[in-house]
């Protein structure tokens, strides 16, 4: 049994190693240096025949997509062509968060035919399952957790969110200082509750250990989830949400040590003014760890266009630290996203990310920026949309409505301010 961190620990140079640094245009010791000191991870389970994606400091920003059944919607083949639309229009890597139908089944599927690194949330299964018998969700026991975790690792799953960070602590310190919209978690409103029941800790903080010893069994990595994250402005950076990262920097830290691979989850909805500093917190407190934001939102009322809403939060968030951004969909907060959602998630989080890259001075960013520059001078349209990081959009976009003269656009036509300045003055 080996992992990638194990791996680097030997002094070794893995296959997927290797693989990043070419995808990434660093040098390979880059990669392993970044691997041993918990600031970059490669997600890829170990049962996997994918690459795996490398994730963290000096790396390209990465974006994910989710997809997913419910127990309103469980077809099957509408989530898995969501899956392919996904990778298809971008995404670096896609998670499965099925809560309804068969929910193994679509698991196993799916990773059947993606070729990125896919991950899930386990408890969602766990909790799904207990609901199809007729129990109730505080039925759970803490060994169900823990095989359900397993069973997604001998699956193939590559990386999973699990919510240790909910803990009796936390969860008090939510409690005592009151939130306008409480948790908007799934994974951590079935924790804090199953806390408040059991009057027990969360069993995936007390029993920590025998979760990384599978996560290390088959190299699958730990996302360490914020199942207190703030789901509106109002709660953004409250004791509660700070409390959860304290304790998920000291879980990474005994992860890494043990040879698992982490990475840590971070908030919902925060202004902009608050998420520069939420980045340096989070780094400082988890010991540089990838950072995986989903968004974050920068304003609440939405609803139909938080695809763009998010995308301007995870341009700064990317901007100032963040390493991997999870879309958003004009679907969020109203219903499952349909395939045109996804795809449109996926485009607005790669711009977010793509912004930050050139923000960020990473080497090679803006040299695509710079060829379309080219291209617009030289008023080649051929090479302007097979630039751009949506050709088909940007493409029926041109068709629509073609210009008289098609060196132009319906825009400015014979005003065209570079055919104008590339004229000669007679």
């Amino acid at each position: 049994m080996t992992t990638q961190l194990l791996s680097a620990r030997k002094g070794e140079i893995t296959r997927e190693m290797e693989t990043a640094a070419r995808s990434e245009n660093v040098a390979v010791d880059h990669i392993q240096a970044g691997i041993l000191d918990g600031s970059i991870v490669i997600t890829r389970n170990n049962r996997r025949a994918i690459d795996g994606l490398a994730i963290g400091a000096g790396l390209r920003v990465k974006v994910n997509a989710n997809f997913g059944s419910s127990r309103d919607d469980a077809d099957m083949e509408n989530e898995l062509c969501k899956m392919r639309v996904a990778i298809a229009a971008g995404a670096d890597a896609v998670m499965d968060l099925s809560t309804g139908g068969d929910i193994g089944l679509i698991r196993k599927t799916a990773l059947a035919g993606c070729a990125v690194p896919m991950g899930t949330v386990p408890i969602y299964q766990c909790a799904a399952d207990l609901l199809a018998d007729g129990k109730h969700l505080m039925d759970m026991t803490a060994d169900e957790m823990l095989a359900a975790i397993e069973r997604h690792g001998r699956d193939g799953v590559d990386f999973i969110t699990i919510h240790c960070g909910v803990t009796k602590e936390s969860v008090k310190r939510l409690s005592d200082e009151g939130r306008l919209l409480d948790i908007v978690s799934r994974g951590g409103a079935i924790h804090a509750k199953w806390i408040e029941y059991h009057r027990e800790e969360n069993p995936l903080y007390a029993r920590f250990d025998e979760l990384v010893e599978i996560a290390r069994e088959y190299d699958m990595t730990l996302s360490l989830g914020d199942g207190l994250r703030p789901g509106c402005l109002a709660d953004a950076t409250d004791r509660a949400q700070v409390q959860e990262t304290i304790v998920l920097g000291e879980l990474a830290a005994r992860a890494r040590k043990a040879g698992a691979q982490v990475m840590i989850e971070g908030p919902g909805h925060m202004p902009m003014d608050q998420i520069a500093a939420n980045m340096k917190l989070q780094k400082r407190l988890c010991g540089g760890a990838p950072f995986y934001v989903l968004g974050p939102l920068v304003t609440d009322i939405a609803p139909g266009y938080d695809h763009i809403t998010s995308a301007i939060g995870g341009a700064i968030a990317a901007m100032s630290g963040a390493d991997f951004l999870c879309y958003v969909t004009p679907a969020e907060h109203l219903r499952l996203p349909t395939p045109e959602d996804v795809r449109q998630g996926v485009i607005a989080a790669r711009i977010a990310g793509h912004a930050a890259d050139i923000a960020r001075g990473l080497p090679g960013a803006r040299q695509r920026d710079d060829d379309m520059a080219r291209a617009r001078k030289r008023l080649d349209w051929t090479a302007q949309i097979n630039l751009s990081l949506d050709p088909e959009t940007a493409r029926r976009r041109r068709e629509e409505t073609a210009p008289a003269d098609e060196s132009v656009c319906t825009m400015c036509a014979s005003l065209c301010s570079i055919k104008t300045g590339s004229q000669p003055v007679s």
